[in-house]
């Protein structure tokens, strides 16, 4: 997916963006870059690959030669960035978050009303943030052009915009899919897309952007130059899974969240007399762990951790292009506590099932190693639709996802009509899906959270809430 960070102070601001931007490396594995204003030298630039090289490794030597009071970064796992323009409006720099479906409509679109190129990727793709500046530039202000690209496109964009006086553009989806967060301390002001990076680096919280708000920020101050819409539906994801546990969204902290969704799972099981009984409760890691605890309290079962993950040398940005190398690191990373597993009954609980294929890996694990009973709970109900949105997630079809193959291989294109149905466990259709999901990954049994209790864990109005990819509603 990616990540943003970026400051304007009356002092250097390079290394608070170089962590700032570090802090948000859980958020993408791909590319990686920063952009500095100086009033006497003008911008400076650098992007790097991050595929098999930590951010901080790849950026540290650049330190040297970055000075300014002004700049932004960024993590991605898309295209390079952030980009350098020049255009009517000016100089700037421009980092960019979330996904453009219509990307080629829009770049034919460009071209007849006058666009003469876009440079190529070695795909032959065109960056989406190039993309997006090309946008953005048609119009005659950047705020015009930030609402004319948010409007046209397809998917979702939030975005940070430096410009050549030093000032920061920030500017929130519009309907606010992720946050924007603004930071304050003594000397300046940063935007962050998550908030902990900026507690780490001094600065208090001082305000978050509302849905489609596009705010101007500088060392002295910041002000609203386009107001927040009114309706949002910000992404469930980062509370269940992608968020960083430290980071508060809407005044909910993601690690409570997790806590609260695991214990609304257990309670809801309780009322329905299906808690099994097991001697531990262990989560997936790591953003199960949360998750697993707040089960293991309201069922009074002991927590444990049966394996763990070994990521010292092979962190989740180590990519091996390798498949076979690949499957053998995911193997790899997982140590088991034998004393925690032989003869023992454990219940896990993940963040979600997407398409099931590391759970099925990982339950022969805990039975090779011992294990007599493995039960499966999901944070989340069975995913149901690709993210159109945000691109968190690989699947490329609906039948990567494990919900949408069952379903097929039990009735075919017939049951992809009922998908509702399917989704809720309390009805024919749904208890099948289960025990067919079940039998598929070796589960002793599977239960998976409510859509209606994963919205209470998340605790802010569910109006406000995007849960596209379970029930395919806009």
């Amino acid at each position: 997916m990616g990540g943003f960070f970026g400051a304007a102070s009356h002092d250097d601001v390079v290394l608070d963006v170089f962590f700032g931007v570090d802090y948000h490396s859980h958020l993408g594995t791909r590319r990686a870059g920063m952009i500095f204003f100086d009033t006497e030298t003008g911008f400076q630039r650098e992007i790097h690959s991050i595929e098999n090289t930590p951010f901080r490794t790849k950026f540290e030597d650049d330190l040297q030669s970055f000075h300014g009071c002004s700049g932004i970064g960024c993590i991605s796992d898309t295209d390079p960035q952030p980009l350098l323009v020049r255009s009517h409006l000016g100089t700037f720099g421009i980092t960019t978050v979330g996904i453009i479906n219509n990307a080629e409509q829009l770049i034919e679109e460009c071209f007849s009303a006058g666009g003469k190129q876009f440079m190529a990727m070695s795909s032959g793709k065109v960056n989406n943030t190039e993309l997006v500046a090309a946008l953005i530039n048609q119009k005659d202000s950047f705020v015009e052009g930030i609402k004319f690209a948010q409007e046209v496109i397809d998917g979702s964009l939030t975005l940070l915009i430096m410009t050549d006086e030093g000032d920061i553009i920030a500017a929130r989806d519009k309907v606010g899919r992720l946050p924007v967060l603004i930071g304050k301390n003594e000397k300046g002001h940063c935007i962050s897309f998550e908030s902990f990076p900026y507690h780490k680096l001094d600065y208090d919280d001082e305000y978050e952007l509302g849905p489609g708000e596009i705010v101007r920020v500088n060392a002295d101050s910041y002000e609203t130059i386009s107001p927040a819409g009114n309706d949002m539906k910000i992404c469930a994801f980062l509370w269940t899974y992608y968020g960083y546990p430290n980071s508060n969204y809407e005044g909910q902290n993601v690690e409570v969240v997790r806590y609260r969704n695991g214990a609304i799972m257990a309670r809801d099981e309780a009322k329905a007399g299906t808690l099994p009984d097991v001697d531990y409760v262990a989560g997936v890691p790591d953003s199960g762990v949360p998750h697993g605890i707040g089960y293991a309290t309201e069922s009074k079962t002991p927590f444990a951790r049966p394996f763990i993950k070994y990521t010292p040398t092979w962190a989740r940005s180590f990519m091996p292009s390798n498949q076979e190398v690949r499957n053998r690191v995911a193997k790899m990373k997982q140590v088991p506590v034998p004393e925690l597993i032989a003869d023992k009954k454990l219940l896990l609980v993940d963040d979600s099932i997407v398409r099931g294929t590391q759970l099925r890996e990982t339950v022969d694990f805990l039975y090779g190693a011992g294990a007599k009973e493995v039960h499966m709970r999901s944070a989340c109900p069975p995913i149901m639709f690709s993210c159109k949105y945000l691109s968190f997630s690989s699947s490329k079809s609906e039948m990567d996802l494990i919900s949408r193959r069952v379903i097929q291989e039990l009735e075919g294109d017939e049951g992809q009509k009922h998908l509702e149905e399917y989704a809720d466990s309390s009805t024919e259709r749904g208890k099948c899906m289960l025990r067919t999901i079940c039998e598929k990954l070796g589960f002793d049994s599977l239960g998976y959270q409510s859509l209606d209790g994963m919205l209470e864990g998340i605790g802010i109005d569910p109006s406000k809430i995007c849960t596209y990819c379970w029930t395919g509603r806009e």
